[in-house]
C-alpha cells in the first residue's frame, strides 16, 4: 500500500551510526541550499523502511515526506511517477500520458512539483522500495535525482531499494549506502528495546545468533517467546524460528522463483547442512547433483538475479543464513531426504568427500542405522586438518541421532558439543549437552560432559561455578582418563585466576608436588602429541604453584624452562599457558611473541573459541610493554570475536583492557563505555581481575585529569591488604599510580606500606619497569612536604637511569614529568624545561593526551611555549584577552568545577597562589562568583569556536 507519513513519532534504530552519518551529511546539504539524491540498499528485513522513517524524523530544516511504493503502482507505465506526483501535489493525472508527459514529461512535472512544494525551503522526499515501480518510472526518477544533484533548489531524494536492485541502471551514478546485518552489540540493543530489557543475557545472545543480524527476524523471534522463556525460566522452543517465520522475515521472494530454480536451491541448501556456518555450498557438487536431477545451470540464474544466492569462486552462497534455513526447513521432510540422497550419490564418486557423503546418507535415512552411525563417527574423529570443528560437530550430532545405545549416544553428543565449542558456537554446544544428562552413560562419559560444560561456563558464566564443574569433571575422569582430568584441572586454575583466588588456583593444580601424577601421555611441549615425562604440565604446575604461594623466586626456574620448551609449540592452548608464564616471570617480549604465535595457531587450526583469548593475552602483553595503540587494536578485534563466539567473560576482559588504553589516551567517552561494559559482566560473574583492571583504569584517568583525591580513593582498597584487595596479578602494577595520587593528595603516609611491599615485588624481577617505578615512588615520598629534597633528586635520577633499560615510553614520560614538576617547584626552571620537553615527546609518541596537556601546562609555567600551547592574548576572544596565561588556566579550571586545592594540584602550585590569582581574575573580569566566571568562560569559548 502506498502512503505518506510525516515524522512525529520517536524512532530508535541500532547499529547504523555510519549510515546515519552519511544520511545526515546529505540532509545537511539541503539545509545549506544544495539539492541531491541518495540511494539506500538493503536485503529483506534489514531495515530499509525504518532507516527512511528515521531520516524523515531527523530532518528539521523543512518539510519531509515519506512515500511507500507498491507493486500495484508498477503494473502500468509511469504509474510510480504518478503516485509520487499525487503524494507531492495532490493532483491526478489522466490514465494515458498527456502531451509532454512521456520521454521526460513526467520528469519535468515531478521537478516542477518538487520546486513548488519546496517554495524555497529545504524539502526531503523519501521513496521506499523504488524497485517495485515500473521501469519508466524508475528511469524518470533516476534522471530527476541526477538533475537535483546539480540543482540550486534545496530538494533531496532519499530512495530505498532491495539489495539486488542496488545497481539498477535507472539509478546509475547516484551515491548509495548499504545496510548490512546488525552486529552483536546492535542486535543486543535492539532486543533490549523490543523486550524492555527483560530478556536474560543467554536468551538475548541465542536470539541474536538465530536472527543472524536480521532486525525483522529478531523482532519475530522475541515476539514469539512467552515471558518465562524470555527471562530464561523456561526452555526456549526448538527450533527457535519455524519455517513460516523464516519465510515471512526473509524468504518472500522464494515463491516468485520457477520450480526448477527452487529445486536447485534446495540442493544448495542441503549441500551446506554438513557445514551450516561455513563459506557456502560446494558449487561443483551442487551442479553435479542438479545435472543428475535433470536441472541445468541456467536454472540458477533467476535466484542470482533476485539476489538470493551468489557464486564466489568455488562456493555457492545464500544471501543470509536465515534465508538458507527458510528454504531448507519450509520443504517437506521427504523432499529434503531425497535431496540428501542425491547429494550422497554424487559425493560417493569422490574419496575426498567421504565425510559429506556419510552425513548426506545419514540425513537421507528414514530411521536409526547403527552401522552408518559408527562409520560416520569414525570419519568425524579421523585426524586431518581439512575437517573443521563445525563439520566434525555436525557429523557427530547426526551420528548420535542414529545411535540407540545410551553410552555411545552420550559420547557422540559430548564430542559434538566439544567441537561446537571449539568452533565458537557455545549455544549449539549447550544444546547438544542437554540430552546427555538424561542418558544412561558411564562415569567417564559424564566426566567429559561436565568438562565441556565447565569450559563453556568458564567463558560465559560465573567463574566460581565453572571451577566447581571443572573440579567435578577432574574427579570423574581421574581414574579413567588422566589427560582429560589434567585438562579439567588446568581449566579450573583459569577460573581461580579470574576469581582472584590464589589458594584455589594452587588447589586446582594439585599443590606444589613435582608432577608424579602427571600422565605419561600428557601433551609434548613442542608438538602437543603424547610424550613421556609430561614436562609441560609439570613445569607449569610447579612454577605457578610456587608463584601463587608467594615464592616467585622458586617459580621462575620451572616457568622459564617451560617457556624455553614451548615457545615454538604448535598447539594454541600450550602456547597460551606459555604466554601466561612469560607474563608472570616478567619476560614481556616473550609474552607478546608467544601470544602472537598462539593467535596464529588458533586461527590456522580453526579453534575459533581460542582466538579471543589469544587476542586478550596479546593485548595485555602489549599494554604492559607500553604499546597502547597496538593493545587497542588487538583488544578491539578480540572484543568483536568474543561477541561473535558468545564468550562474555573474555569480552569483559577486552573491555577492561580498552578502558586502560582509554585512560592513557584521554578518551573519556571510550573509558566510560568500556568500564561500564566490563563492570556489567564482572560483577555477576565474579571476575575479580576484570574489576581490578577497570578500577585501575578509572583511577588512572582521574590521575591524568588532576583528580588526585578520587584516584587515591579508588586505588587505596585495591593495593592495600584487606577484603577489598585487588587481583593478585594486578594490584602491584597499580601501586605506582596509588603512590603518585596519595602524595599529590597530601597523604604520603597512606602509600608507604604499599610502596614497601612493591619494593619486595620489584626486587624479584616480575616486571621490567618496576625498578624505575620504585625509584619514582621513593622520590615522591622523599619529596612529600619538602622533606628530603636531596634524596628525592637522587631517586628521580635513579628512576630516569633505570628507564633507559626499558621500552615503556609512557612510564618514562611520567617519571620525567614528575621530576620536571619537582624541579620547577624547587625554583629550577631551566633543568625542569629539558625534562618536561622530553616528557612531552614521550607522551605524544604514545598518544597519552591527558598527560600531554599536563606537561604542556608545566612547560608554560616554566616560561616555555610548547607547540599547541595557549594562544597569546591577541588571539583570544572577548574579556579573557585581558588575563595572563596563568590566570587563564586557573579561570578555566575553576569554570570546570575544580576547587582551589584541586587547581593547585593540577597546576603544581600552592592553594595560596591559586587564591591570589583568582582574586585578580574576578577583578579583571568584573565577576563576583564562580558561577558567573563559568558562564563567562563558556561564552568566550563559543566565541572562539565561531572565529
Amino acid at each position: 500500500m502506498t502512503g505518506t507519513q510525516p515524522a512525529h513519532c520517536p524512532l530508535r534504530i541500532h547499529g547504523r551510526d555510519t549510515e546515519l552519518s552519511t544520511a545526515h551529511t546529505f540532509m545537511s546539504g539541503l539545509e545549506h541550499g544544495t539539492g541531491g539524491a541518495l540511494v539506500c540498499a538493503a536485503g529483506p528485513g534489514l531495515g530499509r523502511t525504518a532507516f527512511l522513517e528515521r531520516a524523515v524524523q531527523d530532518f528539521r530544516p523543512g518539510r519531509a515526506l515519506l512515500v511507500r511504493a507498491a507493486a500495484a503502482d508498477g503494473a502500468r507505465p509511469h504509474g510510480g511517477i504518478r503516485t509520487l506526483l499525487r503524494a507531492v501535489t495532490g493532483m491526478w493525472l489522466p490514465a494515458r500520458p498527456a502531451a509532454g508527459t512521456g520521454q521526460g514529461g513526467e520528469r519535468n512535472a515531478l521537478l516542477r512539483a518538487l520546486r513548488t512544494a519546496a517554495a524555497g525551503r529545504p524539502l526531503l522526499l523519501c521513496v521506499d522500495d523504488v524497485h517495485l515501480w515500473d521501469p519508466p518510472s524508475r528511469t524518470e526518477l533516476g534522471r530527476c535525482a541526477a538533475l537535483l544533484r546539480t540543482s540550486p533548489d534545496p530538494v533531496g531524494l532519499l530512495l530505498s531499494v532491495a539489495d539486488h536492485h542496488a545497481h539498477d541502471p535507472a539509478l546509475a551514478g547516484l551515491p548509495r549506502l548499504r545496510l548490512g546485518p546488525l552486529d552483536g552489540p546492535a542486535a543486543a540493543a535492539l532486543l533490549g528495546d523490543l523486550t524492555d530489557g527483560r530478556a536474560a543475557p543467554a536468551v538475548r545472545e541465542e536470539l541474536a545468533r538465530a536472527a543472524d543480524g536480521n532486525p525483522r527476524l529478531l523482532g519475530e523471534l522475541a515476539a514469539g517467546l512467552t515471558p518465562p522463556q524470555l527471562t530464561g525460566l523456561a526452555p526456549l522452543p526448538r527450533p527457535l524460528a519455524d519455517p513460516a517465520m523464516l519465510l515471512r522475515a526473509c524468504g518472500a521472494r522464494l515463491a516468485e522463483l520457477p520450480p526448477a530454480t527452487r529445486r536447485l536451491l534446495l540442493l544448495a541448501a542441503a549441500a551446506q547442512e554438513p557445514h551450516p556456518d561455513g563459506p557456502g555450498a560446494d558449487a561443483a557438487l551442487v551442479l553435479r547433483a542438479a545435472a543428475a536431477a535433470g536441472l541445468g545451470a541456467p536454472a540458477l540464474e533467476p535466484a542470482e538475479d533476485a539476489g538470493l544466492v551468489r557464486t564466489e569462486g568455488e562456493r555457492l552462497r545464500f544471501g543470509s543464513a536465515p534465508l538458507r534455513r527458510a528454504l531448507y526447513e519450509s520443504v517437506p521432510l521427504a523432499r529434503r531426504r531425497a535431496a540428501h540422497a542425491l547429494l550422497a550419490s554424487v559425493c560417493e564418486e569422490d574419496a575426498a568427500l567421504r565425510l559429506p557423503h556419510l552425513v548426506h546418507r545419514a540425513l537421507a535415512a528414514e530411521g536409526p542405522d547403527a552401522g552408518l552411525a559408527g562409520r560416520l563417527a569414525a570419519a568425524a574423529r579421523a585426524e586431518g586438518p581439512y575437517l573443521s570443528h563445525e563439520e566434525r560437530s555436525v557429523a557427530l550430532a547426526v551420528a548420535a541421532r542414529h545411535t540407540e545405545d545410551g553410552t555411545d549416544r552420550a559420547t557422540r553428543l559430548t564430542e559434538a558439543a566439544d567441537h561446537a565449542r571449539l568452533a565458537g558456537r557455545p549455544a549449539r554446544a549447550r544444546e547438544l549437552l542437554v540430552p546427555v544428562r538424561a542418558l544412561p552413560a558411564a562415569l567417564p562419559v559424564r566426566g567429559r560432559a561436565e568438562l565441556v560444560h565447565g569450559l563453556l561456563s568458564l567463558r560465559d558464566g560465573p567463574v566460581a561455578d565453572a571451577r566447581e564443574e571443572l573440579l567435578l569433571a577432574a574427579a570423574l575422569l581421574g581414574p579413567h582418563d588422566a589427560a582429560a582430568a589434567l585438562t579439567a584441572r588446568l581449566a579450573a586454575t583459569e577460573a581461580a585466576w579470574a576469581m582472584g583466588d590464589a589458594a584455589a588456583y594452587v588447589e586446582a593444580l594439585g599443590g606444589e608436588r613435582s608432577g608424579a601424577d602427571t600422565p605419561a601421555d600428557a601433551p609434548d611441549a613442542r608438538t602437543g602429541n603424547a610424550a613421556p615425562g609430561g614436562r609441560l604440565p609439570d613445569d607449569y604446575r610447579t612454577g605457578m604453584a610456587a608463584v601463587l604461594s608467594g615464592r616467585l623466586d622458586a617459580g621462575v626456574g620451572p616457568l622459564r624452562r617451560l617457556l624455553a620448551h614451548t615457545e615454538q609449540a604448535e598447539d594454541p592452548e600450550v602456547l597460551l599457558r606459555a604466554g601466561v608464564a612469560a607474563l608472570v616471570v616478567g619476560d614481556l617480549a616473550a609474552a607478546c611473541r608467544v601470544n602472537a604465535r598462539a593467535l596464529a595457531a588458533a586461527r590456522a587450526l580453526g579453534r575459533a573459541t581460542l582466538v579471543p583469548q589469544a587476542l586478550e593475552h596479546l593485548a595485555y602483553g602489549e599494554l604492559r610493554v607500553g604499546r597502547h595503540p597496538r593493545a587497542r587494536v588487538h583488544a578491539e578485534e578480540g572484543l568483536r570475536t568474543a561477541h561473535r563466539t558468545g564468550q562474555r567473560n573474555i569480552a569483559a576482559h577486552q573491555h577492561a583492557i580498552l578502558a586502560l588504553v582509554a585512560s592513557v589516551e584521554g578518551d573519556t567517552d571510550a573509558l566510560t563505555t568500556h568500564a561500564a561494559a566490563a563492570t556489567a559482566v564482572a560483577a555477576p560473574h565474579g571476575l575479580v581481575q576484570v574489576a581490578t583492571l577497570t578500577g585501575w583504569a578509572l583511577a588512572r584517568a582521574d590521575l591524568g585529569a588532576g583528580r588526585v583525591d578520587e584516584a587515591a580513593a579508588r586505588l587505596g582498597p585495591l593495593v592495600r591488604p584487606g577484603p577489598r584487595q585487588g587481583h593478585f596479578a594486578v594490584r602491584m602494577l597499580a601501586v605506582p599510580c596509588y603512590a603518585e595520587a596519595a602524595v599529590q593528595a597530601g597523604a604520603p603516609d597512606a602509600a608507604r606500606a604499599a610502596v614497601a611491599e612493591f619494593a619486595v615485588w620489584a626486587d624479584l624481577g616480575a616486571d621490567p619497569a618496576a625498578p624505575a617505578q620504585l625509584a619514582r615512588c621513593r622520590a615522591l615520598l622523599a619529596g612529600a612536604g619538602g622533606g628530603r629534597p636531596v634524596a628525592a633528586d637522587a631517586y628521580y635520577e635513579e628512576a630516569r637511569t633505570r628507564h633507559e633499560d626499558t621500552v615503556n615510553d609512557f612510564e618514562r614520560g611520567r617519571t620525567l614529568l614528575l621530576h620536571g614538576k619537582w624541579l620547577r617547584r624547587r625554583r629550577r626552571p631551566g633543568p625542569a624545561r629539558g625534562l618536561l620537553r622530553d616528557a612531552l615527546v614521550a607522551f605524544e609518541g604514545c598518544g597519552a593526551r591527558a598527560w600531554t596537556e599536563q606537561t604542556r601546562a608545566e612547560l608554560r609555567a616554566t616560561g616555555d611555549a610548547p607547540a599547541g600551547a595557549e594562544p597569546p592574548a591577541a588571539g583570544r576572544a572577548g574579556p579573557l584577552a585581558e588575563l595572563t596565561p596563568q590566570q587563564l588556566r586557573i579561570a578555566r579550571c575553576v569554570a570546570e568545577g575544580a576547587t582551589n586545592r584541586e587547581v593547585a594540584l593540577r597546576l603544581s602550585v600552592s592553594p595560596r597562589t591559586v587564591d591570589h590569582h583568582l582574586r585578580n581574575v574576578f577583578a579583571v573580569l568584573g565577576v563576583r562568583s564562580r558561577l558567573e566566571l563559568a558562564r563567562l568562560v563558556d561564552r568566550a569559548g563559543d566565541s572562539t569556536a565561531a572565529l
